[in-house]
This record gives structure tokens, sequence and C-alpha cells, in this order.
């Protein structure tokens, strides 16, 4: 398998779906975003939201745990593994519609580009657009974001 395959340049792979739980929902937010529409069912629903929904970042936080057990599975009895680095960022981050306690939402990135690093030889830089779509087909989130990836 070469490393453009498995990275899937040029096309949109699906990372899985979660359910967000409300208990989920309220326990992640206690932690890293508190606000009262996040951790408290009677104060999400006499906000602007109606009712529970799971904090933007919670749905940032599930696309990278998927995302990072994909990249594991996909690579899983084809030699050794490209080594991932660190992400120099992301960029256009939109929470398009609030996820709702008890919504399932489906993640997927698409591979755009892979480009030697000429500071850092040996190194390519993966750029990636994702996605999460609700289960009507709403997309939910999307995202820009790029990581350093060195063959194996």
């Amino acid at each position: 398998m070469t490393l453009e395959y498995y990275l899937g340049i040029g096309r949109t792979i699906t990372l899985g779906s979660y359910l967000f739980e409300a208990e989920a929902i309220k326990a992640f937010a206690r932690k890293y975003d508190p606000q009262p529409f996040h951790v408290d069912e009677e104060a999400a629903r006499n906000s602007v939201f109606g009712r529970l929904c799971a904090s933007g970042w919670h749905t940032t936080a599930v696309w990278m745990k998927l995302n990072l057990a994909f990249r594991g599975e996909a690579w899983a009895g084809h030699g050794p593994a490209p080594e991932f680095g660190p992400s120099p960022g992301f960029k256009n981050l939109k929470w398009l519609k609030p996820v709702y306690a008890g919504e399932t939402v489906t993640f997927t990135r698409t591979a755009q580009d892979l480009r030697p690093l000429a500071s850092r030889p040996g190194w390519r830089i993966l750029t990636l657009h994702s996605e999460g779509f609700d289960s009507t087909g709403d997309k939910v989130i999307e995202f820009d974001s790029a990581v350093l990836v060195k063959a194996g």
C-alpha cells in the first residue's frame, strides 16, 4: 500500500459515527465548556438552542478520536505505519448546526494534498477537509487542517 493510497488523497473517507448522549455531553462540557446550554437541561430549554446540545469542541474532539482510530485500522498489516507528527493547525472551523442530545453524527475527511516539507527532510504535510453530518444529512461541522507525516 502506498502512503498516498493509505491517506486517501482525493477521496472522502468515512471515519465513523458517534452518538452524542446527554450524559456524555454534560460530562465533556463540565470539564471543557461549562456553558448552561451544555451542562443543564432546564437551562438549555430556556436558551436560544431550546434543548441540551453538545459543545462544538466536543464534536471536534470526537472527529479527532475517530480519525486516530481510523489511521490505525486502515494501515494494519501493510508494513511499517507512517509516523504522524504534530499539526500546524486548522482554519475555517464552522459549527453549522447544533448537535442535540441523542443525535448521531457521521464524520468524514478528505485528504486534499500531500507535499514535501522543505524545512524537515523526509516529512510531508497532509492537508485535509473534514466534515460531520447528522442523521438527517445536514452538515453540523466542517474545518480544514494539516498534519505532518513521515513514511515508515
